[in-house]
Protein backbone atom coordinates (compact mmCIF):
# COMPACT_ATOMS: atom_id res chain seq x y z
CA UNK A 1 0.00 0.00 0.00
CA UNK A 2 1.53 3.24 -0.64
CA UNK A 3 1.29 5.88 2.04
CA UNK A 4 0.58 10.08 0.86
CA UNK A 5 -0.86 13.02 2.07
CA UNK A 6 -3.31 15.58 1.09
CA UNK A 7 -1.89 18.84 -0.18
CA UNK A 8 -4.03 20.66 2.10
CA UNK A 9 -2.58 19.44 4.70
CA UNK A 10 0.08 22.11 4.43
CA UNK A 11 -1.80 24.64 2.27
CA UNK A 12 -5.23 25.56 1.15
CA UNK A 13 -4.72 26.22 -3.07
CA UNK A 14 -2.18 24.30 -5.32
CA UNK A 15 -0.50 26.19 -7.78
CA UNK A 16 3.65 26.66 -8.66
CA UNK A 17 4.51 28.11 -5.50
CA UNK A 18 3.42 25.19 -3.32
CA UNK A 19 5.68 22.58 -5.71
CA UNK A 20 7.81 22.36 -2.58
CA UNK A 21 5.15 20.23 -1.03
CA UNK A 22 6.34 17.59 -3.02
CA UNK A 23 10.20 17.56 -2.13
CA UNK A 24 8.53 17.71 1.77
CA UNK A 25 6.58 14.95 1.33
CA UNK A 26 9.17 12.93 0.14
CA UNK A 27 11.67 13.65 2.87
CA UNK A 28 9.16 13.12 5.31
CA UNK A 29 9.19 9.41 4.29
CA UNK A 30 5.84 9.73 2.04
CA UNK A 31 5.15 7.68 -1.31
CA UNK A 32 2.95 9.88 -2.79
CA UNK A 33 1.09 13.39 -2.98
CA UNK A 34 -2.59 14.09 -3.33
CA UNK A 35 -3.06 17.17 -5.56
CA UNK A 36 -6.56 19.24 -5.52
CA UNK A 37 -7.61 20.15 -8.71
CA UNK A 38 -10.44 22.73 -7.24
CA UNK A 39 -8.17 25.72 -8.83
CA UNK A 40 -7.42 23.93 -12.13
CA UNK A 41 -5.90 26.93 -14.20
CA UNK A 42 -3.41 27.14 -11.00
CA UNK A 43 -1.85 23.10 -11.93
CA UNK A 44 1.07 23.27 -13.85
CA UNK A 45 0.85 19.56 -14.88
CA UNK A 46 4.27 19.62 -16.58
CA UNK A 47 5.90 20.97 -13.63
CA UNK A 48 4.24 18.84 -11.36
CA UNK A 49 5.47 15.81 -13.33
CA UNK A 50 9.32 17.19 -13.13
CA UNK A 51 9.31 17.84 -9.59
CA UNK A 52 7.84 14.35 -8.94
CA UNK A 53 10.35 12.73 -11.12
CA UNK A 54 13.39 14.50 -9.49
CA UNK A 55 12.29 13.21 -6.18
CA UNK A 56 10.88 9.80 -6.88
CA UNK A 57 7.22 10.56 -5.83
CA UNK A 58 3.97 8.82 -7.43
CA UNK A 59 0.60 11.40 -7.43
CA UNK A 60 -2.92 11.02 -7.17
CA UNK A 61 -5.32 14.06 -7.74
CA UNK A 62 -8.73 14.90 -6.61
CA UNK A 63 -11.75 17.37 -6.48
CA UNK A 64 -15.39 18.37 -5.99
CA UNK A 65 -18.10 19.35 -7.89
CA UNK A 66 -19.64 23.03 -7.32
CA UNK A 67 -22.98 24.42 -8.07
CA UNK A 68 -21.72 25.48 -12.11
CA UNK A 69 -20.51 22.06 -12.43
CA UNK A 70 -23.02 19.83 -11.04
CA UNK A 71 -23.79 16.77 -13.13
CA UNK A 72 -27.21 16.43 -11.90
CA UNK A 73 -28.74 19.93 -12.26
CA UNK A 74 -31.79 19.96 -14.32
CA UNK A 75 -29.64 22.33 -16.75
CA UNK A 76 -27.74 20.86 -19.50
CA UNK A 77 -25.76 23.54 -20.10
CA UNK A 78 -24.77 22.69 -16.44
CA UNK A 79 -24.04 18.95 -16.89
CA UNK A 80 -21.92 19.85 -20.19
CA UNK A 81 -19.70 22.13 -18.45
CA UNK A 82 -19.32 19.64 -15.66
CA UNK A 83 -18.30 16.76 -17.82
CA UNK A 84 -15.69 19.18 -19.53
CA UNK A 85 -14.03 19.98 -16.02
CA UNK A 86 -13.62 16.44 -15.25
CA UNK A 87 -12.31 15.64 -18.69
CA UNK A 88 -9.80 18.56 -18.01
CA UNK A 89 -9.00 17.12 -14.75
CA UNK A 90 -8.23 13.52 -15.93
CA UNK A 91 -6.28 15.48 -18.57
CA UNK A 92 -3.99 17.45 -16.08
CA UNK A 93 -4.05 13.63 -13.97
CA UNK A 94 -2.46 12.17 -17.14
CA UNK A 95 -0.51 15.07 -17.70
CA UNK A 96 1.55 14.88 -14.29
CA UNK A 97 1.93 11.23 -14.69
CA UNK A 98 -1.04 10.02 -12.36
CA UNK A 99 -3.34 7.19 -13.04
CA UNK A 100 -5.91 7.76 -9.90
CA UNK A 101 -8.57 10.73 -10.22
CA UNK A 102 -11.41 10.88 -7.58
CA UNK A 103 -13.62 12.64 -4.89
CA UNK A 104 -17.19 14.09 -5.13
CA UNK A 105 -17.08 13.58 -8.90
CA UNK A 106 -20.48 13.24 -9.20
CA UNK A 107 -22.73 15.61 -8.04
CA UNK A 108 -22.74 19.34 -6.68
CA UNK A 109 -20.83 19.18 -3.33
CA UNK A 110 -22.55 20.61 -0.50
CA UNK A 111 -25.69 21.06 -2.54
CA UNK A 112 -29.19 22.77 -1.12
CA UNK A 113 -31.22 19.95 -1.28
CA UNK A 114 -34.79 19.73 0.11
CA UNK A 115 -35.64 15.98 -1.28
CA UNK A 116 -33.97 13.09 -1.65
CA UNK A 117 -32.53 12.31 -4.98
CA UNK A 118 -34.91 11.28 -7.88
CA UNK A 119 -33.39 8.36 -10.40
CA UNK A 120 -33.21 10.99 -12.56
CA UNK A 121 -30.81 12.55 -10.96
CA UNK A 122 -28.85 9.08 -10.42
CA UNK A 123 -29.16 8.70 -14.32
CA UNK A 124 -27.54 12.25 -14.54
CA UNK A 125 -24.51 11.85 -12.73
CA UNK A 126 -23.93 8.24 -14.32
CA UNK A 127 -24.61 9.61 -17.94
CA UNK A 128 -22.32 12.15 -17.38
CA UNK A 129 -19.74 10.16 -15.62
CA UNK A 130 -19.81 7.41 -17.94
CA UNK A 131 -18.69 9.97 -20.49
CA UNK A 132 -15.57 10.95 -18.84
CA UNK A 133 -14.63 7.50 -17.95
CA UNK A 134 -14.92 6.64 -21.81
CA UNK A 135 -12.23 9.66 -22.06
CA UNK A 136 -10.27 8.68 -18.82
CA UNK A 137 -10.20 4.98 -20.33
CA UNK A 138 -8.27 6.41 -23.23
CA UNK A 139 -5.40 8.41 -21.11
CA UNK A 140 -5.17 5.32 -18.46
CA UNK A 141 -6.89 6.92 -15.80
CA UNK A 142 -9.20 5.65 -13.54
CA UNK A 143 -12.16 7.48 -11.48
CA UNK A 144 -12.84 7.20 -7.90
CA UNK A 145 -16.20 7.52 -6.27
CA UNK A 146 -15.96 8.97 -2.66
CA UNK A 147 -19.03 8.38 -0.38
CA UNK A 148 -19.22 11.67 2.25
CA UNK A 149 -21.71 12.16 4.53
CA UNK A 150 -25.18 13.50 4.59
CA UNK A 151 -24.16 17.06 5.25
CA UNK A 152 -21.78 17.73 2.03
CA UNK A 153 -23.69 14.87 -0.37
CA UNK A 154 -27.28 13.96 -0.85
CA UNK A 155 -26.35 11.48 -3.24
CA UNK A 156 -23.46 9.01 -2.59
CA UNK A 157 -22.63 8.70 1.16
CA UNK A 158 -22.31 4.96 1.65
CA UNK A 159 -19.44 2.37 -0.35
CA UNK A 160 -22.74 0.22 -1.00
CA UNK A 161 -24.26 3.29 -2.62
CA UNK A 162 -21.15 4.39 -4.71
CA UNK A 163 -21.12 0.54 -6.03
CA UNK A 164 -24.80 1.18 -7.19
CA UNK A 165 -23.09 4.05 -9.51
CA UNK A 166 -20.55 2.69 -10.31
CA UNK A 167 -22.96 -0.08 -11.70
CA UNK A 168 -24.96 2.36 -13.89
CA UNK A 169 -22.43 3.88 -15.08
CA UNK A 170 -20.78 0.24 -16.63
CA UNK A 171 -17.10 1.39 -16.88
CA UNK A 172 -14.03 -0.86 -15.71
CA UNK A 173 -12.12 1.95 -15.08
CA UNK A 174 -14.65 3.31 -12.10
CA UNK A 175 -13.74 2.66 -9.07
CA UNK A 176 -13.76 3.20 -5.08
CA UNK A 177 -12.19 5.89 -3.22
CA UNK A 178 -13.63 5.36 0.71
CA UNK A 179 -12.75 7.85 3.65
CA UNK A 180 -12.35 7.39 7.13
CA UNK A 181 -14.17 10.50 8.32
CA UNK A 182 -17.05 9.97 6.59
CA UNK A 183 -17.41 6.42 7.09
CA UNK A 184 -17.52 7.56 10.76
CA UNK A 185 -20.79 8.99 10.09
CA UNK A 186 -22.16 7.11 7.50
CA UNK A 187 -21.45 3.28 7.56
CA UNK A 188 -21.79 0.67 10.27
CA UNK A 189 -18.89 -0.93 9.99
CA UNK A 190 -15.32 0.31 9.00
CA UNK A 191 -14.32 -2.95 8.27
CA UNK A 192 -17.93 -4.40 6.51
CA UNK A 193 -17.35 -1.41 4.40
CA UNK A 194 -13.60 -1.88 3.74
CA UNK A 195 -14.57 -5.66 2.44
CA UNK A 196 -17.57 -4.82 0.50
CA UNK A 197 -15.32 -2.56 -1.55
CA UNK A 198 -12.93 -4.84 -2.70
CA UNK A 199 -11.07 -5.30 -5.67
CA UNK A 200 -13.06 -2.02 -7.11
CA UNK A 201 -11.23 -0.30 -4.10
CA UNK A 202 -8.18 2.33 -5.53
CA UNK A 203 -8.08 4.92 -3.02
CA UNK A 204 -8.64 5.22 0.99
CA UNK A 205 -8.42 9.06 2.96
CA UNK A 206 -7.46 7.72 6.27
CA UNK A 207 -8.59 10.59 8.99
CA UNK A 208 -9.59 10.76 12.43
CA UNK A 209 -13.31 11.46 13.15
CA UNK A 210 -12.17 15.16 13.95
CA UNK A 211 -9.78 15.34 10.85
CA UNK A 212 -6.84 15.05 13.71
CA UNK A 213 -3.74 12.46 13.37
CA UNK A 214 -4.54 9.14 13.12
CA UNK A 215 -4.82 7.05 16.28
CA UNK A 216 -6.17 10.08 18.20
CA UNK A 217 -9.69 9.43 17.94
CA UNK A 218 -12.44 7.18 17.41
CA UNK A 219 -11.83 5.58 14.07
CA UNK A 220 -11.77 1.72 14.37
CA UNK A 221 -8.19 1.23 12.33
CA UNK A 222 -8.09 -2.10 13.74
CA UNK A 223 -11.28 -2.98 11.66
CA UNK A 224 -9.89 -1.24 8.75
CA UNK A 225 -6.44 -3.09 8.33
CA UNK A 226 -7.76 -5.74 8.64
CA UNK A 227 -10.12 -5.52 5.74
CA UNK A 228 -7.14 -3.92 4.10
CA UNK A 229 -4.67 -7.21 4.71
CA UNK A 230 -7.45 -9.60 3.65
CA UNK A 231 -7.26 -7.63 0.29
CA UNK A 232 -4.15 -7.42 0.17
CA UNK A 233 -4.89 -4.19 -0.76
CA UNK A 234 -1.68 -2.26 -2.83
CA UNK A 235 -3.20 0.69 -3.93
CA UNK A 236 -2.78 4.51 -2.34
CA UNK A 237 -4.16 6.09 0.92
CA UNK A 238 -3.87 9.31 2.23
CA UNK A 239 -3.73 10.93 4.99
CA UNK A 240 -6.17 14.01 5.02
CA UNK A 241 -6.54 17.03 6.91
CA UNK A 242 -6.99 20.77 6.39
CA UNK A 243 -5.04 23.12 7.79
CA UNK A 244 -7.04 26.57 7.30
CA UNK A 245 -10.80 27.82 5.26
CA UNK A 246 -10.37 28.20 1.62
CA UNK A 247 -12.03 29.90 -0.98
CA UNK A 248 -12.64 27.06 -3.06
CA UNK A 249 -14.46 24.42 -1.03
CA UNK A 250 -15.94 24.13 2.25
CA UNK A 251 -13.61 22.70 4.60
CA UNK A 252 -14.54 23.84 8.28
CA UNK A 253 -11.47 23.88 9.55
CA UNK A 254 -12.38 26.11 12.91
CA UNK A 255 -9.59 24.72 15.39
CA UNK A 256 -6.25 23.50 14.99
CA UNK A 257 -6.01 19.57 14.08
CA UNK A 258 -2.89 19.47 14.70
CA UNK A 259 -0.22 21.41 15.91
CA UNK A 260 1.12 21.56 12.07
CA UNK A 261 1.41 19.56 8.63
CA UNK A 262 4.55 18.22 9.96
CA UNK A 263 3.73 16.90 13.45
CA UNK A 264 0.66 15.36 11.62
CA UNK A 265 2.68 13.31 8.81
CA UNK A 266 5.25 12.35 11.27
CA UNK A 267 2.81 10.90 14.30
CA UNK A 268 0.04 9.96 11.85
CA UNK A 269 2.44 7.86 9.09
CA UNK A 270 4.49 6.16 12.43
CA UNK A 271 1.10 4.90 13.72
CA UNK A 272 -0.22 3.78 10.16
CA UNK A 273 3.10 1.94 9.56
CA UNK A 274 2.82 -0.35 12.59
CA UNK A 275 -1.39 -0.95 11.52
CA UNK A 276 0.43 -2.21 8.19
CA UNK A 277 3.08 -3.88 9.90
CA UNK A 278 0.61 -5.53 12.27
CA UNK A 279 -1.65 -6.90 9.20
CA UNK A 280 0.98 -8.07 7.19
CA UNK A 281 1.13 -5.28 4.64
CA UNK A 282 4.54 -4.10 5.36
Amino acid sequence: MKLGIHAYAWCSEWSNQTLGLIDRAKGLGLDFIEIPLMCLPLCDPAAIKDRLRAVGMDVSTSTVLLGETDITSDDPAIRAKGVKYLRDCVKATHDMGGINFSGVIYSQHVKAARRRPTEQTWRYSAESLREVAKYAQDLGVRLGLEPVNRYETYLINTCEQALRLREMIGMDNVKIHLDTYHMNIEEKSFYDATKLAGEHLIHYHLCENDRGIPGTGLVDWDGIFRALGELKYQGYAAMESFVDCTDNMNTWVWRQLAKDGDTLVHEGLAFLRKLQKKYGMA
